[in-house]
């Protein structure tokens, strides 16, 4: 594929996750051609751009009025994601965005309606949704290895990072919830379908009114099916779910970052017995980009992804309703109010 055939993409924002996993794969996905890098602060783009070989720019409106740049991917913080999704679809942009993209219904609808009116796609980029070991996971449901599904369990903690990070940052719309908790709640959509909706939610806050820092978050279907997820990001390591049903249970121990070089583990229990599988090797992150490309390059073939961005957006704003603030007591869904969520345990 020549230069001319592949889409320019660019980078919003020298956020950590693309210095780490999203531009290196970028950089291999045939179907797309990396053009730049812009940041508020010209060191940064420079030291960014230096290492990947690319463009710097100082400031993302000019990146956007690139005519030579048909795509962008915005890892920004969580606070400026729909400010600039909307901007650069209204250039003309085809948008990649990192989860969590917003936790307004309305925003993400109306995002995903300017992409389908100006002919572009957009996409929330949960990377893992793309590994090959959740292929292996539906394959032995739909094979019938656990009988009739009755319960998800997922779990995503990650350890507290010292110093004052984005991901602490309330005003950025940091905390669990959209740092790890998007996580289990987009896996239960994965497993569970698309008419899952929020029966309950707790989330613990700072004691000084700062970010969520852990949560659980009860779904269900409408079958009765549930998911229990929870999460936090003053935890201990833990990226694992597993599918309960009437004749057996599949557990999965690397379910949302497994490195590109790592092969999963799979789990099936049935009664006393037990069996594993080491599965293959996904690089989970060229996936998800590969199929943002494939998006780029017939929109509406691919209006799906910015689907699933609102049904997503959706249940993130239903666990903010039913959990509360650290202001404000938490409400059931008979609009009951309870304990406040700062004094939940996490």
């Amino acid at each position: 594929m020549s230069d001319t055939e592949r889409t320019g993409i660019a980078i919003l924002g020298a956020a950590d996750i693309a210095w780490r996993r999203t531009v290196p794969a970028l950089l291999r996905c045939p179907g797309l051609r990396v053009v730049a890098v812009a940041s508020r602060t010209p060191d940064k783009a420079r030291t960014f751009a230096d290492r990947f070989g690319i463009e710097a720019v100082t400031g993302y409106q000019r990146l956007l009025e690139r005519e030579d740049i048909q795509a962008v991917y915005i890892p920004l913080p969580n606070a400026l994601h729909e400010q600039w999704a909307d901007a650069a679809l209204r250039a003309g942009k085809h948008v990649l965005v990192e989860k969590s993209l917003t936790a307004s219904t309305a925003a993400a609808a109306a995002l995903a309606r300017t992409a389908r009116e100006r002919g572009l796609a957009f996409m929330e980029n949960f990377a893992f949704l793309h590994h090959t070991q959740h292929d292996r996971v539906r394959e032995l449901v739909a094979e019938g290895a656990i009988g009739t599904p009755r319960v998800l369990t997922a779990s995503f903690g990650i350890p507290r990072t010292d110093g004052e990070l984005i991901r602490y940052s309330r005003e950025l719309a940091g905390g669990a919830l959209r740092e790890t908790g998007c996580y289990p709640i987009r896996a239960a959509r994965l497993f569970l379908g698309t008419d899952i909706e929020v029966v309950g939610a707790r989330l613990r806050y700072e004691e000084d009114g700062g970010c969520d820092m852990a949560g659980s978050v009860l779904l269900a279907d409408g079958a009765g099916v549930t998911a229990q997820c929870d999460f936090g990001v003053d935890h201990a390591y833990r990226n694992t779910y597993a599918l309960w049903g009437s004749e057996g249970r599949i557990e999965v121990d690397w379910a949302f970052t497994p490195p590109p070089d790592t092969r999963p583990l799979l789990r099936l229990r049935r009664g006393d017995h037990a069996e594993e599988w080491t599965l293959p090797t996904a690089d989970q992150f060229l996936r998800a980009v590969s199929a943002f490309a494939r998006a780029c390059a017939d929109p509406a073939a691919h209006t799906s992804h910015a689907d699933d961005a609102v049904r997503q957006a959706s249940l993130i704003e239903s666990v903010l309703e039913l959990s509360g603030t650290p202001e404000d007591p938490v409400r059931d869904r008979l609009g009951r109010a309870g304990a406040r969520s700062a004094h939940v345990p996490g």
